[in-house]
C-alpha cells in the first residue's frame, strides 16, 4: 500500500541570501535566462533554415558569440534540438487531425445527401402516404423557424461543402 506524505520547504538560511533576498544560485539563472533565450533562438533559427548542422561548429559559436561554456552550449543546442523537433512532430499530427476531420465530413455530406435522395424518391411515388416501408428521411417542419428538417440539411450540406473547398452543383 503506497503512503501519500507531505514534505515542507525548508527555508533558506539567512547567510545565504544576499542583500536583495535571493540566493547565489537564483540571481546566476535570472543573468543568464536572457543569454540561453537568446542563443536558443538563434539555434532553432540556423536548424530550421540549414540541411547540414554541424553541432561541433555551432558549438565554438556559440561559445564564441555568448561567452558561455561548452557545458552550456551544448545544452543550448540541445534545447534547441527538441523544439524544433516537438514543433515538426506537433504539426504531423495537427494535419493527420485536419485530414481526419475532412474525411468525417465527407462522409457526412455523402450520407446526408444519399438520405435527401432517398426521401425525395419516396416523397416521388403517387401513392406514398400508404407506403408499408417508412421513410428514411421523414419530412418535418419547424412552426418556431418557419423551415423544414430538409431545408436545413441541404444548408448545412451547402455550407459544410463550400468550407471544404468542394465546389458543387445548385439543387440536387
Amino acid at each position: 500500500m503506497s503512503t501519500l506524505t507531505y514534505c515542507k520547504g525548508l527555508p533558506t538560511p539567512a547567510e545565504e541570501l544576499n542583500s536583495l533576498g535571493f540566493t547565489d544560485l537564483e540571481v546566476f539563472l535570472a543573468a543568464y535566462a536572457p543569454v540561453f533565450h537568446k542563443a536558443a533562438c538563434e539555434t532553432a533559427n540556423q536548424l530550421l533554415s540549414s540541411s547540414d548542422f554541424n553541432k561541433s561548429k555551432w558549438n565554438t559559436h556559440l561559445q564564441s558569440s555568448y561567452d558561455i561554456s561548452k557545458r552550456h552550449a551544448g545544452s543550448v543546442i540541445s534545447y534547441a534540438q527538441g523544439a524544433v523537433e516537438s514543433a515538426k512532430q506537433s504539426r504531423k499530427n495537427h494535419v493527420v487531425q485536419l485530414e481526419g476531420k475532412l474525411k468525417s465530413v465527407l462522409n457526412w455530406i455523402k450520407k446526408s445527401e444519399k438520405k435527401l435522395k432517398n426521401a425525395q424518391k419516396f416523397y416521388a411515388k403517387i401513392d406514398w402516404q400508404h407506403s408499408k416501408t417508412g421513410c428514411i428521411f421523414s419530412l418535418s417542419s419547424s412552426l418556431k423557424f418557419r423551415s423544414t428538417n430538409w431545408q436545413d440539411l441541404k444548408f448545412q450540406i451547402r455550407r459544410g461543402t463550400l468550407e471544404s473547398g468542394e465546389k458543387r452543383e445548385p439543387g440536387f
